[in-house]
């Protein structure tokens, strides 16, 4: 089931009268959770431990943790083990975490028995866990005579797990789709030239976010025409520390000498036009945010079956009047029909322009 959070006000219903200091604890731990990785199979999330009130009122932090990406300690693991490292006595402690405590053996033992043995007696988590296998700690620690409570500054805490939150309750990765166009929308001259429609400041931005993804996805078209080699870089042009995995779907081999075969994250070739078997296998593969780099075929199936959950278009101020556009027709004959999308931040790079869209809620195809 999705998590819809209510209308965030910061107080959860039947909320104690500490609620000031577990809302700023919830802040401290959101902030803790942009520490780790935007990519992987595991969510961001932040931890703190608060002690029982002191004299004055209150109430001491005594642990902090953070998940710092797949097979380290999750949040809650960390932050008990930063309070014994300070020689704290966690007993009676409330542990203050932006996701529900996971409650299954992975890479890592489940959370909601860690807290249980370190004698946790509250716990308030700012949305649940939508897992199958990894949801349940809730309902553990109750059992267990925990007090569980929910709600803390929900939507800044689903936003920060958007993508991870969306693949597991869709069973498919988060989709942003990339474009690169002049302003009527043309992504090559009618002779083919295409590099370069946008300035160095919004390539370099557009290597940033590759960065932040699990894979990026290219059709065997745009491989053969482009031969790109779908890495993430540095502004002085080294590899970043994390490579995506590098996804090429179509038919076509590519050849030995084709960059893709270079330094870079892993290749995976789908040999299909199925974007549903595309989206499947890659859920497979843990894949919680894909980037869809081309080409328009690619872009308007994914958008004919509404498989694209943001849009990031970068525009260049040039005008062709002429040269292929970004998607292929997806079955819009009027605009009524047209998919509307809700812009959530533009951003200037140089001459060149980034809007960031995302699309309204709908059911799937």
């Amino acid at each position: 089931m999705v998590h819809t959070p209510r209308e965030d006000t910061g107080t959860p219903p039947g909320a104690p009268d500490w609620l000031p200091d577990v809302a700023a604890a919830m802040d401290r731990a959101l902030t803790l959770a942009l520490r780790g990785p935007a990519h992987g199979p595991n969510p961001r999330v932040g931890c703190v431990l608060l002690g029982p009130p002191a004299p004055t009122g209150d109430r001491p932090v005594l642990g902090e943790g953070w998940h710092r990406g797949a097979g380290t300690p999750h949040a809650e693991v960390d932050a008990l083990a930063a309070a014994r490292a300070r020689g704290h006595d966690t007993r009676g402690a409330t542990a203050v975490v932006t996701l529900e405590p996971c409650n299954h053996t992975g890479r890592t033992g489940p959370c909601a028995q860690a807290l249980l043995a370190a004698g946790i007696t509250h716990v308030e988590h700012a949305i649940p866990d939508p897992g199958t296998t990894s949801g349940g700690g809730a309902q553990t620690l109750r059992e267990h005579g925990v007090t569980v409570t929910t709600g803390t500054r929900a939507a800044q805490a689903l936003e920060l797990v958007r993508h991870w939150h969306h693949a597991l309750t869709h069973h498919r990765p988060w989709v942003t789709l990339k474009t690169a166009t002049t302003l009527d929308g043309r992504v090559a001259a009618p002779d083919g030239t295409s590099r370069w429609i946008t300035g160095t400041a919004a390539r370099t931005h557009a290597h940033t976010v590759r960065a932040t993804v699990d894979a990026i996805a290219v059709t065997t078209g745009t491989a053969l025409t482009d031969d790109p080699a779908l890495t993430a870089r540095t502004p002085d042009g080294h590899l970043a520390a994390h490579q995506p995995l590098r996804v090429v779907v179509g038919h076509r081999d590519l050849p030995p000498d084709a960059r893709l075969h270079g330094a870079g994250g892993p290749l995976l070739h789908l040999r299909t036009h199925d974007v549903h078997h595309v989206l499947a296998t890659l859920h497979e593969h843990e894949t919680r945010h894909l980037l869809v780099e081309g080409g328009p075929a690619l872009a308007g199936a994914l958008l004919t079956h509404g498989l694209v959950d943001e849009l990031h278009a970068y525009l260049a101020p040039v005008l062709l009047g002429a040269g292929p556009t970004a998607v292929t027709p997806f079955g819009i004959t009027t605009l009524a029909d047209a998919p509307r999308w809700h812009t959530t931040t533009t951003h200037r790079l140089g001459d060149d322009l980034l809007l960031v869209a995302r699309a309204t809620p709908t059911t799937e195809a």
